[in-house]
């Protein structure tokens, strides 16, 4: 048996979407279950994300540190963003988020994972990418607001936060998808064995 996630979709009988957002909304659609029920089933509807583990030659991970009110604390993670255009080139957006979180740009790119952050309520995809051969962005720090405005940096040794991924010191999604992630390629195939950055993604379909 091939252990491999595959596209299925069960009949829907009828959907609304009672609530909409800025960037993402709420559905509800009314599913048909394998023994014929109807169920209703909510979910939130979400543009897609991408996520940068940015590594510099020190081994050290490039990290900010932002308020985040749906839980109330100040997490440490990658620099991420959403997919704001319907089709975008997901590397020209983890090329922008990085720039304009950080103010750095990467000569090495390639696709660490794709995860869906939340699928039993959320169909937000979000593909995490590996950049490396890191160095300062030319031009002015991008302009930040709201919580961005607040947020720090700092370079952390991939040992140290594999630590504190397993401490529990340390809960943002992409960024422990992304350092396990990390420390899984390079005890397998190796770190060249990764998908090239423009590799096909179905669950956000891009333009080349």
């Amino acid at each position: 048996m091939t252990i491999k996630d595959t596209p299925e979709e069960w009949q829907i009988t009828a959907s609304e979407t009672p609530f909409v957002g800025n960037k993402t909304s709420v559905r509800t659609d009314q599913v048909v279950m394998p023994d014929g029920s109807v169920v209703g089933r909510d979910y939130q509807v979400h543009p897609g994300s991408v996520a940068v583990l940015a590594l510099d030659d020190q081994d050290r991970v490039l990290l900010i540190r932002q308020y985040r009110h749906p839980v109330r604390q100040k997490l440490w993670e990658i620099p991420a963003g959403l997919l704001d255009i319907p089709g975008e080139n997901p590397l020209h957006a983890a090329e922008r988020e990085l720039y304009e979180e950080a103010h750095v740009k990467a000569a090495d790119w390639r696709v660490l994972t794709d995860v869906y952050t939340t699928p039993g309520g959320c169909d937000e995809s979000v593909r995490i990418f590996l950049a490396r051969d890191l160095s300062e962005a030319e031009g002015e720090r991008f302009a930040v607001e709201d919580e961005e405005a607040d947020m720090e940096q700092a370079r952390v040794p991939v040992d140290e936060l594999v630590r504190g991924v397993l401490a529990g010191d340390l809960h943002n999604n992409c960024l422990v998808v992304g350092v396990l992630s990390l420390v899984a390629a390079r005890q397998g195939d190796g770190l060249e064995a990764l998908r090239p950055a423009l590799a096909s993604w179905p669950a956000r379909p891009f333009e080349a």
